[in-house]
């Protein structure tokens, strides 16, 4: 099993949502209006200085899962450019059902 971590700005929940639903990913955890600062997309802290938030999609899946779910959000990056996009993964050593 792999967790898949998306961070995003907030302003692309839509496509991300998309993504996750094109991919046939059911369940997931998301957790709304983060905050953080990226080499790429800048600093969001949701105030007048610095501007936006982010949003963050934890996806516990097996690993052929886990890479399609990571290639489709590199493609979502390289189609939206700097708006601020990564995905992350690392190794499921448990799950209980």
């Amino acid at each position: 099993m792999k967790m898949v971590m998306i961070a995003y700005n907030e302003a692309m929940d839509m496509e991300v949502m998309e993504v996750l639903e094109n991919c046939a990913m059911k369940n997931y955890t998301k957790v709304m209006g983060v905050f953080g600062k990226g080499a790429m997309s800048g600093t969001h802290m949701g105030n007048d200085i610095w501007p936006g938030k982010n949003n963050v999609l934890y996806v516990a899946c097996r690993e052929d899962d886990a890479k399609q779910l990571v290639s489709c959000v590199k493609n979502l990056r390289k189609k939206l450019g700097r708006e601020g996009i990564k995905a992350f993964t690392w190794n499921l050593e448990e799950i209980t059902e």
